[in-house]
Protein backbone atom coordinates (compact mmCIF):
# COMPACT_ATOMS: atom_id res chain seq x y z
CA UNK A 1 0.00 0.00 0.00
CA UNK A 2 0.90 3.82 -0.56
CA UNK A 3 0.40 4.37 2.80
CA UNK A 4 2.79 1.33 3.78
CA UNK A 5 5.70 2.80 1.56
CA UNK A 6 5.42 6.32 3.29
CA UNK A 7 6.26 4.84 6.47
CA UNK A 8 8.92 2.82 5.36
CA UNK A 9 10.47 5.96 3.35
CA UNK A 10 9.84 8.90 6.40
CA UNK A 11 11.59 6.01 8.52
CA UNK A 12 14.77 5.73 6.21
CA UNK A 13 14.90 9.09 6.03
CA UNK A 14 14.87 10.15 9.82
CA UNK A 15 17.56 7.52 10.55
CA UNK A 16 19.40 8.84 7.69
CA UNK A 17 18.95 12.75 9.04
CA UNK A 18 20.37 11.86 12.40
CA UNK A 19 17.14 11.88 14.01
CA UNK A 20 16.02 8.88 16.42
CA UNK A 21 14.13 6.39 15.05
CA UNK A 22 12.55 3.25 16.90
CA UNK A 23 13.18 -0.08 15.64
CA UNK A 24 12.65 -3.85 17.93
CA UNK A 25 11.73 -2.54 20.77
CA UNK A 26 14.74 0.14 20.71
CA UNK A 27 15.67 3.32 20.05
CA UNK A 28 18.65 4.36 17.40
CA UNK A 29 20.41 7.29 15.88
CA UNK A 30 23.01 7.51 13.35
CA UNK A 31 24.68 10.24 15.97
CA UNK A 32 25.40 7.44 18.66
CA UNK A 33 28.65 6.68 16.64
CA UNK A 34 31.25 8.83 14.53
CA UNK A 35 30.87 6.45 11.97
CA UNK A 36 27.16 5.98 12.11
CA UNK A 37 26.06 7.58 9.07
CA UNK A 38 28.72 6.03 6.95
CA UNK A 39 27.79 2.95 8.30
CA UNK A 40 24.20 3.05 7.62
CA UNK A 41 24.59 4.67 4.56
CA UNK A 42 26.62 1.05 3.34
CA UNK A 43 24.35 -1.41 4.88
CA UNK A 44 20.97 0.41 3.46
CA UNK A 45 22.80 0.34 -0.11
CA UNK A 46 24.12 -2.85 -0.18
CA UNK A 47 20.50 -3.84 1.05
CA UNK A 48 18.65 -2.75 -2.04
CA UNK A 49 20.99 -4.65 -3.89
CA UNK A 50 20.00 -7.53 -2.33
CA UNK A 51 16.42 -6.79 -2.83
CA UNK A 52 17.21 -6.65 -6.35
CA UNK A 53 18.74 -9.82 -6.53
CA UNK A 54 16.35 -11.84 -4.20
CA UNK A 55 12.54 -9.89 -4.12
CA UNK A 56 12.40 -8.51 -7.74
CA UNK A 57 14.16 -11.97 -9.58
CA UNK A 58 11.36 -13.16 -7.68
CA UNK A 59 8.53 -10.91 -7.90
CA UNK A 60 9.26 -8.81 -10.98
CA UNK A 61 6.63 -6.24 -10.05
CA UNK A 62 8.39 -5.41 -6.37
CA UNK A 63 10.98 -3.40 -8.55
CA UNK A 64 8.87 -0.50 -8.39
CA UNK A 65 8.03 0.16 -4.74
CA UNK A 66 11.52 -0.59 -4.00
CA UNK A 67 12.96 1.44 -6.72
CA UNK A 68 10.69 4.58 -5.96
CA UNK A 69 11.77 4.41 -2.12
CA UNK A 70 15.84 4.27 -3.37
CA UNK A 71 14.83 7.17 -5.95
CA UNK A 72 13.40 9.35 -3.01
CA UNK A 73 16.48 8.33 -0.49
CA UNK A 74 18.78 8.98 -3.19
CA UNK A 75 17.32 12.47 -3.72
CA UNK A 76 18.04 13.84 -0.21
CA UNK A 77 20.61 11.59 0.34
CA UNK A 78 23.74 11.44 -2.45
CA UNK A 79 25.97 9.11 -0.25
CA UNK A 80 23.29 5.94 -0.24
CA UNK A 81 23.01 6.55 -4.39
CA UNK A 82 26.51 6.49 -5.19
CA UNK A 83 27.10 3.51 -2.40
CA UNK A 84 24.29 1.56 -3.79
CA UNK A 85 25.82 1.98 -7.41
CA UNK A 86 29.02 0.69 -6.64
CA UNK A 87 27.11 -2.52 -4.66
CA UNK A 88 25.48 -3.16 -8.22
CA UNK A 89 28.07 -2.88 -10.49
CA UNK A 90 30.61 -4.95 -8.15
CA UNK A 91 27.32 -7.78 -7.94
CA UNK A 92 26.16 -7.47 -12.21
CA UNK A 93 29.21 -5.64 -13.83
CA UNK A 94 26.59 -6.02 -16.63
CA UNK A 95 24.46 -2.77 -14.74
CA UNK A 96 27.62 -0.86 -15.81
CA UNK A 97 27.26 -2.40 -18.69
CA UNK A 98 30.77 -3.94 -18.39
CA UNK A 99 31.41 -7.76 -19.37
CA UNK A 100 34.94 -8.31 -17.68
CA UNK A 101 37.86 -10.10 -19.40
CA UNK A 102 39.82 -12.82 -17.75
CA UNK A 103 43.44 -11.24 -17.08
CA UNK A 104 46.33 -13.71 -17.43
CA UNK A 105 47.37 -14.76 -13.42
CA UNK A 106 43.25 -15.14 -12.75
CA UNK A 107 42.48 -17.88 -11.38
CA UNK A 108 38.99 -19.57 -12.53
CA UNK A 109 37.44 -19.58 -9.21
CA UNK A 110 38.38 -15.66 -9.29
CA UNK A 111 37.01 -14.86 -12.85
CA UNK A 112 33.54 -16.61 -12.34
CA UNK A 113 33.25 -14.11 -9.36
CA UNK A 114 34.13 -11.12 -11.66
CA UNK A 115 31.39 -11.86 -13.77
CA UNK A 116 28.48 -12.01 -11.27
CA UNK A 117 28.52 -15.60 -10.48
CA UNK A 118 28.66 -17.00 -6.50
CA UNK A 119 31.20 -19.41 -5.59
CA UNK A 120 31.39 -20.90 -2.62
CA UNK A 121 33.51 -24.08 -1.80
CA UNK A 122 34.83 -23.58 -5.43
CA UNK A 123 31.24 -25.00 -6.24
CA UNK A 124 29.65 -22.04 -8.93
CA UNK A 125 26.20 -21.31 -8.45
CA UNK A 126 23.82 -22.72 -11.32
CA UNK A 127 23.60 -20.84 -14.57
CA UNK A 128 19.43 -20.28 -14.54
CA UNK A 129 19.66 -19.11 -10.75
CA UNK A 130 22.92 -16.67 -11.92
CA UNK A 131 20.58 -15.42 -14.75
CA UNK A 132 17.78 -14.98 -12.47
CA UNK A 133 19.81 -12.45 -9.87
CA UNK A 134 21.34 -10.97 -12.41
CA UNK A 135 17.98 -9.85 -14.01
CA UNK A 136 16.45 -8.97 -10.59
CA UNK A 137 19.50 -6.36 -10.47
CA UNK A 138 18.78 -5.10 -13.75
CA UNK A 139 14.78 -4.68 -13.56
CA UNK A 140 15.78 -2.84 -10.40
CA UNK A 141 17.96 -0.41 -12.08
CA UNK A 142 15.41 0.54 -15.20
CA UNK A 143 12.62 0.98 -12.58
CA UNK A 144 15.07 3.38 -10.29
CA UNK A 145 16.12 5.85 -13.27
CA UNK A 146 12.39 6.47 -14.12
CA UNK A 147 10.78 6.57 -10.93
CA UNK A 148 10.30 9.59 -8.59
CA UNK A 149 9.35 9.74 -4.73
CA UNK A 150 6.22 11.49 -5.47
CA UNK A 151 6.32 13.55 -2.41
CA UNK A 152 9.82 14.82 -2.89
CA UNK A 153 10.70 18.03 -3.85
CA UNK A 154 10.46 18.20 -8.44
CA UNK A 155 12.73 21.57 -8.88
CA UNK A 156 15.88 19.11 -8.85
CA UNK A 157 16.83 17.05 -11.14
CA UNK A 158 16.54 13.31 -10.96
CA UNK A 159 19.75 11.66 -9.18
CA UNK A 160 20.05 9.36 -11.52
CA UNK A 161 17.50 9.50 -14.40
CA UNK A 162 16.47 8.27 -17.61
CA UNK A 163 19.72 9.85 -19.76
CA UNK A 164 21.60 6.99 -17.88
CA UNK A 165 19.50 4.32 -19.04
CA UNK A 166 19.78 5.81 -22.48
CA UNK A 167 23.59 5.66 -22.19
CA UNK A 168 23.65 2.06 -20.79
CA UNK A 169 21.48 1.13 -23.98
CA UNK A 170 24.12 2.86 -26.04
CA UNK A 171 26.81 1.23 -24.73
CA UNK A 172 25.15 -2.66 -24.31
CA UNK A 173 24.66 -1.99 -28.07
CA UNK A 174 28.06 -1.14 -28.69
CA UNK A 175 29.27 -4.87 -26.93
CA UNK A 176 29.68 -7.84 -28.03
CA UNK A 177 27.11 -10.05 -27.31
CA UNK A 178 27.35 -12.87 -24.65
CA UNK A 179 25.02 -16.01 -25.37
CA UNK A 180 22.05 -16.18 -22.54
CA UNK A 181 22.85 -13.01 -20.59
CA UNK A 182 23.18 -10.38 -23.33
CA UNK A 183 19.36 -11.10 -24.79
CA UNK A 184 17.85 -11.50 -21.10
CA UNK A 185 19.38 -8.15 -20.14
CA UNK A 186 17.61 -6.45 -23.16
CA UNK A 187 14.21 -8.06 -22.53
CA UNK A 188 14.22 -7.09 -18.98
CA UNK A 189 15.69 -3.53 -19.44
CA UNK A 190 13.32 -2.88 -22.57
CA UNK A 191 9.89 -4.40 -20.65
CA UNK A 192 10.77 -2.26 -17.13
CA UNK A 193 11.62 1.42 -19.01
CA UNK A 194 11.40 0.50 -22.70
CA UNK A 195 7.87 2.75 -22.18
CA UNK A 196 9.82 5.43 -20.52
CA UNK A 197 12.55 5.41 -22.87
CA UNK A 198 9.99 5.78 -25.48
CA UNK A 199 8.09 8.60 -24.59
CA UNK A 200 11.71 10.70 -23.41
CA UNK A 201 13.73 10.34 -26.69
CA UNK A 202 10.73 9.30 -29.53
CA UNK A 203 12.61 9.05 -32.87
CA UNK A 204 16.04 8.12 -31.70
CA UNK A 205 14.79 5.86 -29.54
CA UNK A 206 12.76 3.70 -32.23
CA UNK A 207 15.77 3.65 -34.33
CA UNK A 208 17.95 2.01 -31.61
CA UNK A 209 14.83 -0.77 -31.12
CA UNK A 210 14.86 -1.29 -35.11
CA UNK A 211 18.88 -1.96 -34.80
CA UNK A 212 18.20 -4.07 -32.22
CA UNK A 213 15.88 -6.12 -34.55
CA UNK A 214 17.78 -5.91 -37.91
CA UNK A 215 21.58 -5.78 -36.75
CA UNK A 216 22.12 -7.00 -32.56
CA UNK A 217 19.52 -9.97 -32.43
CA UNK A 218 21.59 -11.59 -35.80
CA UNK A 219 24.57 -10.85 -33.77
CA UNK A 220 23.65 -12.48 -30.38
CA UNK A 221 21.93 -15.28 -32.51
CA UNK A 222 25.62 -16.08 -34.03
CA UNK A 223 26.74 -16.54 -30.59
CA UNK A 224 23.88 -18.82 -29.06
CA UNK A 225 23.57 -22.16 -29.14
CA UNK A 226 20.42 -24.53 -29.78
CA UNK A 227 20.15 -24.81 -25.95
CA UNK A 228 20.07 -21.47 -24.93
CA UNK A 229 17.39 -19.86 -27.52
CA UNK A 230 14.51 -19.38 -24.78
CA UNK A 231 15.39 -15.94 -23.56
CA UNK A 232 16.55 -14.63 -27.29
CA UNK A 233 13.03 -15.51 -28.57
CA UNK A 234 11.28 -13.74 -26.48
CA UNK A 235 13.37 -10.62 -26.81
CA UNK A 236 12.53 -11.10 -30.57
CA UNK A 237 9.07 -11.47 -30.27
CA UNK A 238 8.78 -8.80 -27.93
CA UNK A 239 11.11 -5.97 -30.04
CA UNK A 240 9.02 -7.76 -33.04
CA UNK A 241 5.63 -6.68 -31.35
CA UNK A 242 6.83 -3.32 -30.03
CA UNK A 243 7.89 -2.24 -33.40
CA UNK A 244 4.95 -3.61 -35.38
CA UNK A 245 2.45 -1.64 -32.64
CA UNK A 246 4.54 1.68 -32.83
CA UNK A 247 4.59 1.11 -29.14
CA UNK A 248 6.28 -0.10 -25.76
CA UNK A 249 3.73 -1.58 -23.39
CA UNK A 250 3.88 0.15 -19.73
CA UNK A 251 5.94 -2.57 -17.42
CA UNK A 252 3.34 -4.49 -15.26
CA UNK A 253 3.58 -3.64 -11.58
CA UNK A 254 3.86 0.37 -12.40
CA UNK A 255 2.65 2.19 -9.50
CA UNK A 256 -0.53 4.51 -10.70
CA UNK A 257 -1.67 7.58 -9.03
CA UNK A 258 -4.63 5.54 -7.33
CA UNK A 259 -1.77 3.25 -5.76
CA UNK A 260 -0.47 6.29 -3.70
CA UNK A 261 -3.94 6.62 -1.80
CA UNK A 262 -3.71 2.84 -0.75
Amino acid sequence: AGSKLREVFDKINNLLSGKPVQTEGQTVSVTQHPQGLEFVCYKLAEKFVRHGEGEVSFHHDSAFPIAVVLSGIWELHPRVGDIFLAHLHKKCPYSVPFYPARKEGTSMEEYQRMLGYEVHDSKVEEQDHFLKRMSGMIRLYAAIIQLRWPYGNKQGAHPHGLSYGWRWLAQMLNLEPLADVTAMLLLDFLEVCGNALMKQYGIQFWKTVFFIQKSYIPRIEAVTSSGQMGCLSRLKNFVQKCLQAEEIPLPKGILTPSFWRT
